[in-house]
């Protein structure tokens, strides 16, 4: 009766491995952290000197002989782990393929890859229109996730709506990482009302959202600035008067020093043309006494 059961057993287990099969299932892996793919086949337990390999879309083999435990292999435990997750594995498919004495192979799992990355929060930045009745430019940027998001703006929660035409929306797709950048642009004459930026992460029902509250300021922020002006022009003026009055005054003291020098020096010629003269004096007054 043994081999009877036996063959009914492995025949369940490929049955039961068949139908999950055919019902594929999807993993959803974050990038840059560790995955594990659980597959689990019964009907391994019944056969000898297994071995297993994992391709990626049906070529790749992911995982050879000689890497599995063989006591997991034995119990039909073939689960596949990924050190780290790439943004190129997207909707790629997973599969095992077991291998028993006589070459006899099956498939016994087969995973679909699905991968994300969080998108870090939206940073708003509003640009103040110059008039009242002017139109203002708010910006949304958000970056490092995936897959492509969805950017939507509200205004005081959905209240008003968005004119058409008023959005656009720049996506950039790094090469480096294959993660997404995105910078949107709402241009809409509004003031007293909260503006939301909302990013919307499709593979994680992951919502961001970042609010401000807009309120016009144009004329006090004028004059704010013209005030400021006047004051670094009046503060230009006063410094240049100094400079100038410095190097007027610098220039007066350099002139006086070289009259000052030339003085000095016409008195000390003065006084060795009278020392020598009255040396002279009274040399001839005494050769005179001796003759």
């Amino acid at each position: 009766m043994r081999g009877p059961l036996w063959r009914i057993g492995l025949l369940l287990g490929f049955i039961f491995t068949f139908c999950d099969t055919l019902d594929e299932k999807c993993v959803l892996g974050i990038v840059g952290r560790p995955l594990r793919l659980s597959c689990f086949y019964p009907g391994a337990v019944a056969l000898t000197d297994v071995s297993a390999e994992w391709r990626r879309n049906e070529d790749e083999v992911v995982r050879g002989d000689g890497d599995e435990d063989d006591v997991a292999l034995g119990m039909g435990n073939f689960t596949l782990r990924l050190p780290a997750v790439d943004a190129r594995e997207d909707n790629a498919t997973y599969s095992v393929i077991v291998t028993s004495r006589g070459n006899n192979s099956v498939e016994a799992c087969t995973v679909c890859l699905r991968v994300t990355a969080p998108f870090s929060p939206p940073e708003l930045k509003w640009e103040e229109a110059a008039a009242e009745d002017a139109p203002s430019v708010f910006q949304c940027h958000s970056g490092g996730g995936f897959p492509e998001p969805a950017v939507s703006w509200l205004i005081d929660e959905g209240v008003r709506e968005i004119p058409e035409g008023s959005v656009e929306t720049l996506v950039e797709l790094r090469p480096d990482s294959l993660l997404y950048y995105v910078t949107s642009y709402l241009t809409i004459n509004v003031t007293g009302a909260n503006v939301s930026c909302v990013v919307h992460n499709t593979a994680t029902n992951q919502t961001l959202t970042s609010t401000t509250y807009a309120v016009w300021h144009g004329p006090v922020v004028t004059r704010a600035t013209d005030a400021l002006w006047v004051f670094s022009t009046a503060l230009c003026a006063v410094v240049g008067a100094l400079v100038v009055v410095g190097l007027a005054y610098q220039i007066h003291l350099d002139r006086v020093s070289k009259k000052k020098k030339k003085q000095h020096l016409r008195n000390r010629r003065h006084r060795r043309r009278h020392d020598t003269e009255e040396t002279e004096v009274v040399t001839l007054r005494s050769w005179e006494s001796s003759v």
